[in-house]
């Protein structure tokens, strides 16, 4: 089986439901994967989106999710350490934690929810960026694992 990355709130490449968005209650979708590479220590996760009008935006930072871990419940706290999840990071809305798709009204944006398995756990501290946290991963990833998701403004 390939490493793979799912939500029971959405199908890839379907439309992610409202109450993940910033229209709705703004949670975390619940997401699911299986089968990471063998070896793998702890994951790290980036969801953006990279058809923002001023560039690719990023709506969640999350790292430190421990190896056995498979899946993230619905609506992670917004906090800096999230117990028995991981370490979060700064979205570009300058907040800690999940940030829910917001786009300009127009055509569908695309989400791209990208999960790091990694040979290492990360010594991060809270509020990293994605530029951090890539840098910080680099040497380390085992393998990818991608879900991708739509949102227009109704």
């Amino acid at each position: 089986m390939a490493f793979e990355l799912r939500s029971v709130a959405f199908p890839a490449g379907g439309e992610i439901p409202v109450q993940y968005t910033c229209d709705g209650a703004d949670r975390s979708p619940p997401l699911r994967w299986s089968d990471p590479p063998e070896k793998t220590k702890a994951f790290a996760l980036v969801a953006d989106d990279p058809d923002a009008p001023g560039g690719t935006w990023v709506h969640w930072v999350l790292y430190g999710m421990p190896g056995p871990v498979r899946d993230l419940p619905e609506g992670v706290p917004a906090r800096e350490t999230a117990p028995g999840i991981g370490t979060q990071g700064l979205n570009d809305f300058r907040k800690v934690g999940y940030g829910g798709p917001c786009p300009p009204r127009g055509p569908a944006h695309r989400y791209f929810f990208k999960l790091y398995a990694l040979d290492a756990a990360l010594a991060l501290p809270p509020r990293k960026t994605k530029a951090d946290l890539l840098k910080a991963i680099e040497g380390h990833v085992l393998g990818q694992a991608e879900l991708i998701g739509r949102y227009k403004r109704k």
